[in-house]
This record gives structure tokens, sequence and C-alpha cells, in this order.
């Protein structure tokens, strides 16, 4: 099953003094989102910085393939496409990945310094996907890479074919993080979020956390297709959310990025923010029902991002199934 930025385009050992450590970050999270000042951060990558665009796949104009079928329209950073467990939550089998297109070659030679990360969107996400997997690699013993893919309104998956309307997610059968780029003007545009370079690094790592969780058998051992507040659901996507955090933490250690200021870290909550599962539901419905959440609502994401981001003990602090309450 693919965990996916949920977000669809038709619908618009810790105990309780780690509860108390989550607990404070709910008026910090309100704090950085009241200090917005309407201007995206101003993120960048070292001029002088290496890209690897080989960890990228780029599949922009290729035909895609039959949408992903999925069960019960559900929204959220982590779309549940096809059930891990066969609970009947979907009904799309695994198939081959495609080759990659003949833009490839392109992006490789676009692609090659952060000073072209600062020039150009996509050459920005390679930048983002080395500087994540370079994060990741210092703290996972035998840590595996994941591709990302670009692909324009539809692509075929290990997780059956997928269209650009279920938005960015990692798909576990391929270890495979997809996106249409599109989506970034959809999170301005629809959705309200500022954007800015740093937002659409959050959306990448995010999906990056759902690798690692992947890699600890997390994904399989945890979520059991519940929905709510306090569900497997939305603890696997906080966690990913905090996850996003502590990369964004250790990036500038990553030598890719130059520098992040709080410019960025709202630009970041903000689009955490427009995504949660209760802002989603009260534009797309009217109102807000917390059962079926599955992804957490904008305080839950702004607050698990921000403890990754401010933790101490590197992400050791993201265990939300540890607690009980998220």
């Amino acid at each position: 099953m693919p965990f996916r930025l949920g977000y669809r385009r038709r619908q618009l050992g810790f105990g309780q003094g780690f509860h108390q450590f989550t607990e404070g970050f709910r008026h910090e999270s309100a704090e950085y989102a009241e200090g917005v000042t309407g201007k995206p951060g101003a993120m960048r990558f070292r001029d002088s910085a290496r890209l690897d665009p080989s960890q990228v796949s780029d599949r922009r104009g290729m035909r895609g393939g039959p949408a992903l079928a999925g069960g019960g329209g559900l929204i959220g950073l982590i779309f549940l496409v096809i059930s891990l467990l066969n609970n009947g939550g979907g009904g799309a089998n695994g198939v081959s990945i495609g080759g990659a297109s003949s833009d490839q070659g392109d992006l490789s030679a676009q692609c090659q310094t952060g000073a072209d990360a600062n020039q150009r969107e996509d050459c920005r996400i390679v930048g983002v996907v080395n500087s994540v997997q370079t994060f990741w690699r210092g703290r996972v013993p035998n840590y595996r890479e994941a591709k990302t893919v670009f692909f324009t309104d539809g692509t075929q998956t290990g997780c059956g074919g997928a269209t650009a309307d279920v938005g960015p997610f990692y798909c576990p059968n391929d270890s495979t993080v997809y996106i249409d780029l599109g989506f970034y003007d959809a999170l301005r545009q629809r959705f309200g979020a500022k954007g800015g370079p740093f937002a659409e690094a959050y959306v990448i790592a995010h999906e990056y956390g759902h690798h690692i969780q992947n890699l600890r058998g997390i994904l399989r051992r945890e979520h059991d297709g519940s929905t709510g507040p306090q569900s497997s659901s939305v603890r696997t996507e906080l966690m990913a959310d905090c996850l996003a955090g502590a990369w964004a933490k250790g990036a500038v250690d990553t030598g890719f990025i130059e520098s992040l200021n709080d410019d960025d870290i709202r630009d970041g909550l903000d689009a955490a923010s427009v995504i949660g599962d209760d802002r989603i539901q009260q534009a797309s419905q009217g109102r807000v029902s917390p059962e079926s959440w599955t992804h957490g609502s904008s305080e839950q994401r702004q607050r698990w991002f921000l403890a990754g981001y401010r933790a101490q003990n590197g992400d050791a602090a993201c265990d939300t199934f540890a607690v009980s309450r998220v």
C-alpha cells in the first residue's frame, strides 16, 4: 500500500514525560504561525554542492497508467491505496515500473550543482532528495536508498497505476517516492499555502520518513487500518512529520543546504497545517469528522514536525506509538 500525502484534487519508551514534551510545542507552533510574514522563506543550496540526479527518475511527459484503486476516499499525507495487511482497503496489484523517460538525460545535465538547485524547481527537489538521503544514511544502519520519480498526470508504480489526484506518495513495494511537481502549485492555489522552497522540501522529507518507517518494519507492524485522532494511521503519519523535522534540524550539516531560518520553518509548518485532516474536511465538506481522520489535524502535524526539529535525542523523539495520546 502506498503512503501518500493524502491530498486529492477532487476533494479538496517515553510515557507521560514525553507527552509533556510534545505538548510544549502546541504553543510554539502557534507562535510560529503567528509570525508568518506572508513571504516564503529563503532556503538556499550551497552553490558548489554536487547534486546526484541519479537518485531521481524523470517520467514527466510519459503516458501514465490506470488510477490506483483505494477504499473510502481517504484524505491526508499518507493516503492508503493498497492495504499491506490485505484488509480490503484497496484493489490494485503491484506492477513493474517502466524505464526512465528520455528526459532523464536532461535532468542529469541540468541539475549538477547547488547553483542549479537555486534556479530550477526540479533541480531543487533533486537537491532535497540528496540531502534527505545523506542525512538518513548517517543515522540508519545499512540504509537503502529510495528513488524519487517525477511524473505528469499518471504513472505506473510497484503499488499499481497512480494519478496526480492523490498527491505525492511513497510506495513500500518498490521503495520509491512519487510526485507530480504540479502538486506544489495546487498546494498554493487550492489549499492556500504560502509555498516556498522549504515547504516543498517538507513534502519530500515527509515521504522519506515513510521510507525510514518501511526500513524499520514500522509500516507493516503498526498499521492496522484504524482511523481517528489517536489511530495507527494518524500515528504513522505524525511520525513521518516528526522525521521530516529531524531532517530539517540536520539539513545544513548534510552539505547541500546553505542555511535555514525561522521563515523557512514557518513555511513548513504552514504546509503541514493546510493539509491537516480537519482543514481539508472543513473545506471539502463544511464540517470536521475526527473519527475518520487518517493523517492528523493541522495542530498535530505542526506539533510533531516541531518535536523532531527541536528534539535533542534525534529521531528517537519521533516514536508516536510510545505515547498514550498524540
